[in-house]
């Protein structure tokens, strides 16, 4: 089947049964026929266990195009040049409906690839229902059949889940399309495919267990579906499908798309649903990972060597059994090996630093007042709290998450002290170079202070849902329907104190629009590097938001900050010789300078907001109408 051709596809595995060759992409056994796989609970089990790496491979987050994550496409980082160079092909606009999506990216996440999943998931839906597939005929394991239903159920949502984040309205198909079939598919609206996602969380909550531990771990549960439910109803309720100004909008339903407040009721809901899950024994299901104290910060080795910098708690929560299974709620394993850490290296360290953080993320990182609260470095009063923008990382504690999340000149990783102004890991003029163009070097995800002489490990994460974000959602939707309270100050507050981040300032509280500055901030420092970004800024029509906007008008330089979050700008910092400087590498002293990495990144707007149905599809199904821009 050409990968391109989704409605001819929709067709090519409806036949299957009389050829059997290339049964569901993948044989079961040789030379099988409908019957005789659906009538074996085995068979059906390897088709489920098929359909979940399909769907989980969909989806990695540090790897989601090819071996790059999608940070490089947003104002998270700027990425380099190797195999391909896929996010700087996004971020310049180097993609459309003709020449279709960079092959060499296709992880399984674009338009043909999740609708053929979809197929699968459908096949089986109906192979199980027309031949009342027997259950699991292993002693202790009855059940399983309705376990396996419950899960398909929950992919296929989950697909629709993909597809809605990424192309907006879409064709629904919850059938078999067979040869002779209508093909006059449709769109269908954003808010219509949300209810039939909820609709299959239920029915996999229904059928599925409250907790799968041992062997059975990381199977879809009960809190996976509400999670499912929770961030459907979440994008429902963003201004892009709720109220907010779509630019040029040609979007089919759009009447639809006007503000409604049940909708932030809806998501409050959700989100809720998920932190009050309980397992059978009436414990949590999610609680946030707590383990080792603020003293404790031993690397890989049992060492401090991070200048106290990087709390162990901080690295351990991507790699930590406990913390996988107490705050993850929807995850891929496996995502990635010790080749991704390899390639995010410095060059000082053999690597050649693939994502590069950006001047835009840094400044995101709250400083730490002399009240005890936590501030923005952007905010009135940073100055005076002794903010000095020639030392940013020094001269005031910044949030505990940013020096685990970037290396920056004069950071200390293994007792080394990383050198931006000289040497291997020298700011570079270029994504070309193997050196960092924008003066940061990517930190998070690392087993703090692991080099190549550490050996292999697996890269389990980062989770495609974990509690914080569910907090967020919560916090965001009680902020939006009845306002700040002391509850939602309370847990984003908990978020920060597992971090060891100073709390949000009282004022917050009773000041809405402050509220949701923090809420916004929070959910971009937490979820860094972990393929949110380049969905939040969209849903938030962030390039066409008038006060971004504004920022964009007014700017002017690189020493026009805050920048404005329309994806059209690239800074970086760069240290400069200075006696005076505060900054001591290797005996010299540096004070740090702003400037504009030439990255040549553009956002064109209304296109970059969904993704370009391919123009093969279109001709093959008039009745399909193309997304905004393209």
């Amino acid at each position: 089947m050409n990968k391109n051709i989704f409605f001819a596809g929709l067709i090519t595995l409806a036949s299957v049964f009389t050829s059997c060759e290339d049964y569901l992409d993948r044989v079961p056994d040789d030379k099988v026929n409908e019957q005789q796989v659906f009538t074996s609970y085995e068979k059906v089990e390897a088709l489920v266990t098929d359909l979940y790496a399909n769907c989980k491979g969909a989806n990695k987050p540090i790897i989601f195009f090819a071996n790059f994550g999608t940070a490089g496409v947003t104002d998270e980082c700027s990425a380099s040049s190797h195999e391909n160079a896929t996010p700087h092909q996004f971020h310049i606009g180097n993609y459309g409906p003709s020449q279709g999506m960079p092959a060499s990216s296709s992880c399984g996440q674009y338009w043909w690839d999740l609708y053929t999943k979809v197929r699968k998931a459908n096949i089986i839906l109906e192979g199980v229902a027309k031949y009342n597939t027997p259950d699991n005929p292993q002693s202790g394991r009855q059940g399983d059949i309705k376990r396996r239903i419950g899960e398909v159920y929950f992919l296929r949502g989950y697909l629709y889940f993909l597809l809605l984040r990424a192309y907006g309205e879409v064709p629904y198909v919850d059938h078999v399309v067979n040869p002779g079939d209508n093909m006059d598919f449709a769109k269908v609206s954003f808010h219509e495919v949300v209810e039939k996602i909820c609709m299959d969380a239920d029915s996999a909550y229904a059928r599925v267990d409250a907790w799968n531990g041992g062997q059975y771990f990381g199977r879809v549960d009960k809190g996976a579906c509400l999670g499912l439910k929770a961030m459907t109803r979440w994008m429902a309720a963003t201004p892009m499908w709720n109220g907010g100004k779509f630019p040029e909008d040609t979007r089919v339903f759009k009447e639809e798309y006007g503000y409604d407040a049940s909708r932030w009721e809806a998501a409050k809901k959700a989100a809720k649903a998920v932190m009050d899950c309980k397992k059978d024994d009436g414990s949590l299901r999610y609680t946030l990972y707590t383990k080792y104290d603020k003293n404790d910060f031993n690397d890989v080795d049992g060492k401090n060597t991070s200048n106290s910098k990087v709390y162990q708690r901080l690295w351990q929560m991507f790699y930590d059994m406990e913390s996988i299974e107490k705050e993850w709620v929807w995850f891929v394993t496996k995502d990635k090996d010790t080749g991704w850490s390899g390639d995010v290296l410095p060059p000082s360290q053999g690597g050649h630093a693939r994502q590069r953080p950006l001047q835009e993320q840094v400044d995101e990182y709250e400083y730490i007042g002399p009240d005890g609260y936590g501030y923005p470095v952007y905010s009135k009063r940073a100055k005076a709290d002794g903010y000095d923008d020639e030392n940013p990382f020094e001269s005031v504690k910044r949030d505990p998450r940013f020096y685990r999340d970037i290396r920056y000149h004069g950071s200390i990783y293994g007792n080394k002290q990383m050198n931006t102004a000289e040497g291997d890991d020298a700011v570079s003029g270029s994504y070309l170079d193997q050196a960092s163009h924008t003066g940061y070097y990517l930190r998070k995800f690392y087993k703090d202070a692991w080099d190549r002489g550490h050996g292999g490990h697996t890269i389990n994460g980062p989770a495609i849902w974990r509690l914080p974000e569910i907090i967020y959602i919560y916090c965001e939707a009680v902020n939006e329907t009845s306002g700040p309270n002391q509850e939602i100050y309370d847990l984003l507050n908990q978020i920060r104190e597992r971090s060891f981040m100073a709390p949000i300032p009282p004022e917050a509280k009773t000041d809405k629009k402050l509220m949701n500055e923090y809420i916004q901030r929070e959910r971009r420092v937490e979820l860094f590097y972990e393929n949110h970004r380049i969905w939040h800024c969209r849903l938030y029509l962030e390039p066409d938001d008038a006060e971004q906007l504004a920022l964009e008008k007014a700017y002017e330089d690189a020493n026009s900050w805050p920048y404005p979050k329309t994806q059209r700008f690239s800074h970086g910092m760069k240290p400069v010789e200075d006696p005076n400087g505060k900054i001591e590498v290797n005996g010299k002293h540096y004070r740090m300078e702003r400037f504009i990495v030439p990255d040549n990144r553009t956002f064109n707007s209304p296109r970059a907001y969904l993704w370009p149905i391919m123009q093969d599809e279109l001709k093959r199904c008039p009745s399909l109408v193309q997304n905004p821009g393209w």
